[in-house]
């Protein structure tokens, strides 16, 4: 009875909240395909993002968009990239595709056991009008309209001003009434929007501009969504921009619905990449409030968003692909590091920040192609499938919660540290080759280097590294250039010559089977000492 009354208590306790993520098999990172068509999702989920372990997808948010034929902004830019920050309704039919192919790309990932979370456009409809009828919204279901918005044009003024903040029209977008002016009708066509997604198989939703609702406002509408078609209730994560600590609308408001967006990690991992900061400065990172930054267990991690890699919102000199060789340093720092829930980043080269994805000429996205090495084509990068990003995400699933340990540094740019017995990371971001003999904390035997490589049958495809009875091994790094990662990744799940490697873990399947190998070897000594 006690252990059932236990198991009960934990069910509660990982289930019974929007703040937990939600993610299968230990599975810990999602990964951002920006303006991807559902029918890509779905292969990729199956090909690529499954078979890797990846947690999630965040798509672009699926409901019908206002389009910008002409850009009248940029008018070299038509169907710019924000169009999909203009809803026009709740049906789900977007540039990504139709409701149907969004119905299968969410079967087909949750197949793979990665699950799908929308970015959800709910603070507004789209500018210039408050007449909507494909919802239907009228007047009355705007703040601006009935008198809630302290302005004269019904825009944001003062950023210090909170109800200039959330009852007014961010950027000229209509903003939607939540409360009792239309009998709550505005909160209950969101509810029906987010609940029809989750009864597709939707596992939670990315809130875009969080930070100009009330977090009351937030909290109603997450009580009313619906429990997960797999069980548990939907992950949420919320956009509250605060990079300077000075913002009157605080992410703290903001953890009892959700996780929340920690743009200041962008800024420090962009000053670790680059050197600007010593990395022998982030022993404490994120953790220690000098850094001035939100609890790990409330905070959503990235490197770079489809926002900031365009200088728009929460913008600042951050790392994109465009710095590949700092960028898969930050990247691959925040992922070995136990700070946060972590998000990456896949998207497309661009000339200009309002560019669309590959198009045609009349606005209908490229497929997205894999060329021969697995990398893509085309015009869109797919950070995701670099090796060192792609090989970090296993380094973070298979650390888990396991702590930082073992740090090390040579008081500037070369550190290591462990993640207790099951991972081990080492950075050489220095202009010369360093090596040194670290405690790893890892067990005896031969590894494979993730960010060179992978275990083969035969050994590693990269740089092998052996670690001693004392968990030593000798770390020889050579600084970065653009063919070169000066890092070292190491996990118990990667040793040399292992036939079972899959992705980026032993399957399950393999595991048992030598659990039930060690079993019968173990009963057979039994009964021979008998």
């Amino acid at each position: 009875m006690f252990r059932i009354v236990v198991l009960s208590l934990v069910i509660s306790v990982v289930y019974g909240s929007s703040t937990e993520p939600n993610f299968a098999d230990d599975r810990t990172v999602i990964v951002h395909l920006f303006e991807w068509k559902w029918t890509d999702i779905a292969e990729e989920c199956e090909r690529f993002i499954g078979p890797h372990k990846f947690a999630g997808v965040q798509v672009s948010p699926p409901s019908e968009h206002l389009i910008f034929s002409t850009n009248p902004y940029n008018p070299p830019y038509p169907y710019p990239w924000w169009e999909r920050y203009q809803p026009l309704s709740y049906q789900l039919n977007s540039r990504s595709g139709t409701a149907e192919e969004f119905a299968d790309m969410v079967a087909r990932c949750l197949a793979v056991d990665v699950r799908i979370y929308v970015d959800a456009v709910i603070n507004h409809m789209a500018g210039g009008s408050y007449d909507f009828p494909g919802v239907p919204f009228t007047e009355n279901d705007f703040n601006v309209k009935l008198g809630l918005c302290p302005t004269d044009d019904g825009g944001i003024h003062d950023i210090n001003n909170t109800v200039e903040m959330r009852y007014c029209n961010l950027l000229g977008l209509s903003d939607i009434h939540y409360g009792e002016l239309n009998n709550y009708y505005g909160r209950d066509k969101v509810v029906e929007y987010l609940n029809t997604m989750i009864a597709m198989g939707v596992a939670g939703f990315r809130i875009d501009a969080a930070k100009h609702m009330y977090p009351a406002e937030l909290d109603d509408v997450e009580s009313r969504l619906h429990d997960c078609t797999f069980g548990g209730r939907p992950y949420i994560y919320q956009e509250v921009i605060d990079r300077f600590s000075n913002e009157a609308i605080r992410p703290i408001e903001y953890f009892q619905t959700g996780d929340v967006t920690e743009f200041k990690f962008c800024d420090q991992m962009a000053l670790l990449g680059r050197a600007s900061v010593p990395a022998d400065q982030f022993q404490n990172f994120g953790f220690d409030p000098s850094w001035g930054m939100m609890p790990s267990e409330n905070a959503i991690i990235f490197v770079e968003n489809h926002d900031n890699q365009r200088n728009h919102g929460g913008g600042g000199d951050i790392l994109t692909f465009e710095e590949p060789r700092e960028y898969k340093i930050g990247l691959a720092f925040g992922l070995a590091w136990n700070y946060g829930t972590a998000r990456i980043f896949s998207g497309y080269v661009f000339e200009d920040s309002d560019q669309g994805p590959p198009s045609d000429s009349s606005g209908n996205t490229d497929n997205v192609m894999i060329n021969a090495e697995g990398l893509c084509d085309g015009g869109w990068v797919c950070e995701h499938r670099w090796r060192a990003i792609r090989n970090m995400v296993c380094f973070r699933n298979v650390a888990g919660d396991e702590p930082v340990d073992s740090w090390w540094d040579n008081g500037d740019n070369f550190i290591a540290f462990s993640r207790g017995d099951k991972a081990f990371f080492a950075l050489n971001n220095e202009r010369i080759r360093q090596s040194e003999t670290l405690q790893t904390g890892l067990p005896s035997g031969t590894y494979c280097d993730l960010i060179t490589g992978e275990p083969t049958t035969t050994g590693c495809s990269g740089t092998s590294v052996v670690v001693d009875d004392d968990g030593l091994a000798y770390i020889d790094l050579l600084p970065s250039n653009n063919e070169r990662d000066a890092m070292m990744a190491l996990t118990i799940a990667a040793t040399s010559g292992r036939s079972d490697y899959t992705g980026c873990v032993v399957e399950a399947g393999a595991v048992q089977l030598k659990a039930n190998l060690l079993l019968i070897a173990f009963i057979a000594i039994l009964l021979f000492i008998r």
